[in-house]
């Protein structure tokens, strides 16, 4: 399948540069899908998903500020849900996407749900990637735990081994090959050739200065009613409880729900009934 996207730079409403890949779509479709990574992750998580998107819609995928090829915040009082945002709608009006289906993992799923509530004519649909309107203290926990705290990897060997020690649960039975291809996606050599991880330590620092998970997004959960969505869960998720994963369909019954096998948080989304479950998902959309 042949690969085709755009690197694009824009700026902040607060002059930031920040970083997103386009992949072009077929030129018959006027459809975009705005596809959000996890809070220390970045556009690289959608390296396999989008090329195979583009057959059908244009696909848009950022690097949140302090990830990835975005510049880092002098300020890390920014990095919070609401200012994330903000750039998310500037980019989209920089690139003319009026409205989008936004796929969102983790901190990406929770921004597509602030998205559809606060600018509701912006999104035709959500699909959540283990992330719904509560958040197993367990799993935050584990988060709390290693974001921002890793030591410097000696080299990419090491890089490997911290993947595997955050994402083993998560994701077992991957092969060798598989494992050093999601590590380069957490990290990067910087100018001096050594690896690093590719976000800012301090978003740590303010996930652990943030008030305590609670279950107030309840209510906002409930005005999404009426947007199309798509809930996927990894069957031993921390974030996303069995019980909450049920209650999200109780009170929403139109919900489209897949439970991963072998899967805890995050699923990859290129598991084959990922992909089948999103492809009928957005053709239903659409």
């Amino acid at each position: 399948m042949a690969t085709s996207y755009t690197e694009n730079f824009w700026s902040s409403h607060d002059g930031l540069r920040l970083y997103a890949r386009t992949y072009a779509g077929p030129g018959t479709s006027g459809a975009t899908v705005l596809c959000l990574h996890g809070l220390t992750r970045n556009s690289r998580d959608f390296e396999d998903l989008a090329p195979h998107l583009q057959q059908r819609a244009r696909v848009i995928v950022p690097d949140v500020r302090g990830r990835g090829r975005s510049a880092r915040d002098p300020n890390p009082q920014n990095y919070q849900p609401a200012v994330y945002l903000q750039d998310i709608i500037t980019l989209l009006d920089a690139v003319g996407a009026q409205k989008v289906t936004v796929i969102g993992t983790s901190m990406g799923g929770l921004l597509g749900m602030m998205m559809a509530a606060g600018h509701r004519d912006r999104v035709a649909a959500i699909v959540l990637n283990d992330m719904g309107p509560e958040v197993d203290p367990v799993g935050l926990e584990r988060i709390k735990g290693y974001a921002g705290r890793l030591p410097p990897p000696k080299n990419w060997e090491d890089a490997v081994a911290q993947t595997k020690t955050m994402f083993g649960n998560a994701w077992p039975n991957l092969s060798a090959q598989r494992w050093s291809a999601l590590a380069r996606r957490g990290y990067r050599e910087d100018g001096n050739g050594a690896v690093t991880v590719d976000a800012d330590p301090m978003i740590g620092e303010m996930l652990r200065a943030a008030p305590a998970a609670t279950a107030t997004l309840w209510p906002f959960w409930k005005a999404l009613r009426g947007i199309p969505m798509l809930a996927i869960r990894g069957a031993q998720s921390d974030i996303l409880s069995a019980a909450t994963f049920a209650r999200m369909k109780a009170e929403n019954p139109e919900l489209v729900q897949l439970e991963v096998p072998h899967r805890g948080h995050a699923p990859l989304l290129d598991e084959p009934e990922c992909i089948a479950a999103i492809d009928a998902f957005l053709s239903q959309a659409a």
